[in-house]
């Protein structure tokens, strides 16, 4: 896709003015770093990164039938957060139990708000329409919501700050409503992609270079790009769509049986969910870390004489200086503990199977 036919979100010319480094994904013109990619990881890791993440897609159901379609569309447990400002991680399958995207919803009282991948926003909502009865109404908001993630261990004081004294912030997994700088309204959710405390903050596309300004004016915030959002994902092993899953793969192949609750059933998938807890697939989603070298998509992982896969994402761990990866692998051969190589230009280096996560934030 050219220049000219990639989306910018409404930060784009914030991002420029502040020397950020562009590249194309999931249709939008993105930063994919600042300063330098560990920099912006340790700032993350240590104070307040923010994450411009306007790209990701936004859809609200509404309707009588809402929470009935959503139990049956979605493999999580609606039921859990049923009290108004509960969120919760889901999937959503087709009749194959393949993985048709990974999401969070959110219950914003009388109708839920859907956070969905960026490159599926499309798919998704078409998926959905289908699917959905006549008293059920699907909005596409992405266009005019912008997203920002704060993240880190003072990222709570910062939004704090902000939204004032009177403000408290939202349970792990909820959202609520606040008024920054005492004229901004935002939604601000206690969810994010780095393992990381921290919250995400939905403004309308018009507040968003306010909202940006206002987070850049704390001298313990730092912006940070994709770079530093898939080193911080990876290292405490959250699943990137289109890497670590797609829709050539079910939710126990992917390590995420734990988003479908085995008390459930009626969900769209839930056979092959069921059948494949009886009858484990071949390969499964492996977690790699090696001594020295950094692996990337695509390498080729091998036990001493054959083939057992490749590697599904993969990077150097600022936090841990050593190389991690994932990788579909045969399950009976891989299980933690069991030594592997994987080929990094025509090179082998050794690496372990180990159980998630790489690291665990403080």
């Amino acid at each position: 896709m050219s220049n000219e036919a990639l989306k910018r979100t409404p930060l784009f010319e914030e991002q420029l003015a502040l020397g950020a480094k562009m590249v194309p994904f999931a249709g939008y013109e993105m930063p994919v770093e600042y300063s330098s990619l560990i920099a912006e990881h340790e700032a993350c890791r240590n104070s307040v990164g923010i994450f411009d993440v306007s790209h990701m897609g936004e859809l609200r159901l509404s309707g009588a039938g809402a929470k009935d379609f959503l139990l049956r569309m979605l493999t999580n447990d609606l039921e859990r957060i049923d009290e108004v400002g509960a969120a919760q991680y889901t999937l959503m399958l087709d009749e194959d139990g393949h993985i048709i995207d990974d999401l969070i919803v959110y219950n914003t009282g009388g109708e839920y708000l859907i956070v969905v991948n960026a490159s599926n926003r499309e798919t998704d909502l078409e998926w959905l329409s289908s699917q959905a009865p006549g008293d059920v109404e699907i909005v596409d908001e992405s266009e005019r919501t912008a997203l920002v993630a704060v993240q880190g261990p003072k990222a709570l004081q910062v939004i704090g700050e902000l939204a004032g004294k009177d403000w408290t912030a939202p349970e792990r997994f909820c959202i609520r409503e606040a008024l920054l700088d005492a004229s901004l309204p935002a939604l601000i959710a206690r969810t994010g992609y780095t393992g990381e405390d921290g919250v995400e903050v939905f403004v309308h596309a018009r507040d968003a270079v306010a909202l940006w300004r206002l987070l850049l004016s704390f001298p313990e915030v730092s912006p940070a790009g994709l770079g530093a959002r898939d080193t911080l994902r990876l290292e405490v092993c959250y699943s990137l769509y289109g890497s670590d899953m797609d829709r050539t793969r079910t939710p126990i192949e992917a390590g995420l049986g734990w988003v479908c609750p085995k008390t459930r059933s009626g969900y769209v998938g839930a056979e092959v969910i069921a059948a494949q807890r009886e009858d484990p697939p071949a390969e499964v989603l492996r977690y790699l870390l090696l001594e020295r070298g950094i692996p990337r998509h695509g390498y080729e992982v091998w036990s001493p004489d054959r083939l057992l896969g490749q590697v599904a994402s993969g990077s150097h761990a600022p936090s841990l200086g050593r190389g991690i990866a994932t990788a579909y692998l045969p399950r009976e051969d891989t299980k933690p503990g069991t030594k592997v190589e994987v080929d990094i230009r025509g090179r082998r280096f050794p690496a372990e199977i180990v159980k998630p996560p790489f690291y665990h934030a403080q």
